[in-house]
């Protein structure tokens, strides 16, 4: 119910207008309503909390990139959510150059697929890595040949796999990369007024840096809209969450498998020696045999242990445990 004024507030109101202190054309003003034009051509299908659920996502999805991919690399790899907007796929598309790589990932069960498109320069930097290369990126674009492909395919094969963990709080899925394209023509997977999200990560590869973008359409997110919210997705983690899941990290760390080299000693020859060796030959070395020797794990001095067997196997025993501080 609209307020009704005093005959005091009237007189006081009539005063300031005649006085000039109140605009009467300002008060219009006020009072009308403001429109916002909405365009027919853009429908806002992805909230802002849509598009927050799905950067949520894709941060443990960036989180299992930044550790799997090193294994392929043997490179450190450092990987984070840019953002996310809401765009039309015909510009996503326009967007893109060439060449270009693009997975066409299956979202099964959900109808339709996803595509998952990688910055030029990280597949160069990526294939100059897995054959022998330091990974450095070339200077000049240019096609990939057929074997650089099937390298490539097998890294989205395993960014493919990687997608199941991040969504199980959402659905159950079984991601499958249908094919590999490298020209965006080719990739017309929807209608290109579609609406789609697009998530953007960051990988940084040692010294190389660029953008991997995940282009979801609303036509296959759009059985599971009612589920990409926030609340929805901190209540499913707090119903899936397991008292014992430090013990079972605890158990998955201790299975990994870390080299151990013992270190007998060093010693210094010449080259013409080196090639002269034969069996049988001995080498004086800077240890006696009544000394510690240093024991690695990986490349970081761990332990000091005594030379010995153990039935007939060579064996040491270990002597005392060198800290981290020490």
């Amino acid at each position: 119910m609209a307020e009704i004024l005093s005959q005091a507030e009237i007189d006081a109101l009539l005063n300031a207008m005649s006085s000039g202190e109140l605009d009467a054309e300002q008060t219009k003003k006020s009072d009308e309503k403001k429109i916002k034009n909405y365009d027919f051509s853009r429908p806002t299908k992805f909230s802002k909390e849509h598009l927050r659920t799905l950067e949520i996502i894709f941060e443990h999805y960036a989180r299992l990139i930044s550790t799997n991919l090193p294994v392929y690399l043997r490179k450190n790899v450092q990987v984070s959510v840019v953002g996310s907007e809401a765009l039309t796929f015909n510009e996503f598309t326009n967007s893109l150059a060439s060449p270009i790589i693009m997975g066409i990932v299956n979202f099964a069960p959900l109808n339709g697929s996803v595509i998952m498109e990688l910055g030029i320069n990280l597949g160069y930097a990526m294939l100059d890595r897995m054959l022998g290369g330091n990974g450095v990126p070339l200077d000049k674009n240019r096609d990939f040949s057929e074997i650089e492909q099937i390298i490539i395919e097998k890294i989205l094969v395993m960014f493919t796999q990687l997608l199941r963990d991040p969504w199980k709080n959402v659905i159950d899925i079984s991601p499958v990369l249908s094919r590999l394209e490298t020209n965006s023509q080719f990739a017309q997977i929807i209608a290109p007024g579609d609406m789609v999200a697009i998530v953007t990560l960051n990988i940084k590869i040692g010294d190389v840096e660029g953008f991997m973008n995940i282009c979801l359409p609303f036509f296959t997110l759009e059985d599971v809209m009612d589920k990409l919210n926030t609340k929805y997705w901190y209540s499913t983690m707090q119903e899936n969450h397991d008292e014992n899941y430090e013990a079972y990290i605890e158990t998955l760390v201790r299975k990994v498998d870390v080299p151990i080299k013992a270190v007998l000693g060093t010693s210094v020859i010449s080259v013409n020696d080196f090639i002269n060796l034969q069996v049988g030959d001995c080498i004086r070395l800077n240890t006696g045999v009544d000394q510690d020797m240093n024991i690695y794990v990986g490349n970081i001095k761990k332990f000091t242990a005594l030379p010995g067997a153990e039935k007939d196997s060579y064996a040491v025993r270990i002597t005392s445990v060198i800290r981290e501080e020490e």
